[in-house]
């Protein structure tokens, strides 16, 4: 069965990257996209539900807990309250695209752009703040004399402060692009995708792609240096039940980012080299798996942001303790007293000084 990939000759201002006409000569590739649209109303509505609901949960229990004692907050501490900020915010996007997953864009021009920069630079902010906190980490434990006077909550402030700027400046264009317009496919249905200025915006899309893959890249092999000088130097030392936990910890975050943003990553890589045509369809199911694979894993990804309150705080013993505190204060007595109970026999996590090690945080 052939099918072909038709570029328009002329870009118009209306031009976008992403409306080819197909042509096929049985009309089977219109039948698979009518099932791909089904497949969208009803997995990714039901999937961001469920990661809205778990990250809202998590993530602002976390910030919670963290401002109760914002004056006396720890390096870590600081960077994870950025992270679960930036996590909550990106969360907050998720209710559009649920709408927009079922009915398509009902929100209008300026909410459409909003959430477009919204979903870029707390995506990207996130990112390299899992990477400061494993830069922190490293610091403090493989060089903890000479970071002392650098390891400094003003400091700290500062970098966050920095990064989140410098992520807004490569989100901004992201706004600019985007408009709302009838889909190429559904005229009664409208999208918000990146129709203005022709071929700049397909530019654009190239780029931000780009972005994208430095935002899992970069931060990964931060992590994985400064995470494998942690454990080696920990290995090195005295071992003890502790620092054997802060070691599987160590493992652990970097294997769950690893696993969640690899396969979106590869997908959407398989995705530019279509576009550029350096990949051509030979067949309809090829182009049908395609955007299934990048919704799927892009759902697989952005569900990271609902497990970092449990990776990096829920697992120390100093925030879980603050936490039950804080239910107990809500209530919640009932529900917390098996581990009121269990706490003295919690394990600790990964130091946030010199050569000990902390029972708060990785």
């Amino acid at each position: 069965m052939a099918f072909t990939v038709i570029i328009p000759e002329q870009e118009g201002p209306d031009y976008n990257f992403s409306d080819y006409v197909y042509e096929n000569n049985d009309t089977a590739c219109e039948d698979e996209g009518t099932g791909l649209q089904t497949f969208n109303a009803v997995f990714r509505p039901l999937l961001y539900s469920l990661i809205f609901l778990l990250g809202v949960a998590g993530n602002g229990l976390m910030i919670t807990v963290l401002l109760k004692r914002r004056r006396l907050l720890r390096i870590t501490e600081i960077y994870l309250l950025h992270l679960a900020l930036a996590d909550l915010m990106l969360l907050f996007t998720f209710p559009f695209d649920i709408v927009d997953s079922a009915a398509g864009w009902l929100m209008g021009e300026f909410l459409c752009r909003l959430m477009g920069l919204m979903k870029n630079l707390n995506f990207r902010c996130g990112s390299f703040l899992l990477a400061c906190i494993g830069f922190d980490r490293y610091l403090a434990i493989v060089h903890a004399i000479p970071s002392m006077r650098s390891r400094r909550p003003r400091t700290v402030h500062l970098t966050c402060i920095t990064l989140w700027l410098v992520c807004l400046g490569l989100s901004v264009p992201n706004a600019v692009f985007l408009s709302v317009k009838e889909e190429a496919t559904n005229a009664s249905r409208l999208s918000c995708s990146n129709h203005l200025y022709g071929i700049y915006a397909n530019n654009w899309v190239l780029t931000n792609r780009v972005f994208d893959h430095l935002c899992f890249f970069l931060p990964l092999a931060v992590m994985c240096y400064c995470y494998t000088a942690v454990v080696l130097t920990l290995c090195n030392s005295q071992k003890s039940q502790s620092k054997q936990g802060a070691i599987r910890l160590a493992l652990l975050v970097t294997l769950v980012f690893f696993f969640c943003w690899l396969p979106y990553n590869i997908t959407l890589i398989i995705e530019t080299m279509v576009d550029l045509r350096v990949i051509v369809y030979k067949t309809c199911s090829l182009y049908v798996l395609l955007r299934p694979a990048l919704d799927v894993t892009k759902s697989l990804g952005l569900s990271h942001c609902c497990l970092n309150p449990f990776l990096y705080a829920f697992v120390g013993v100093r925030f879980r303790n603050e936490l039950i505190k804080l239910l107990c204060k809500l209530g919640c007595s009932r529900v917390c007293l098996p581990f009121i109970r269990a706490q003295s026999h919690s394990q600790a996590s990964i130091s946030d000084g010199a050569t000990t090690t902390s029972t708060i945080y990785i």
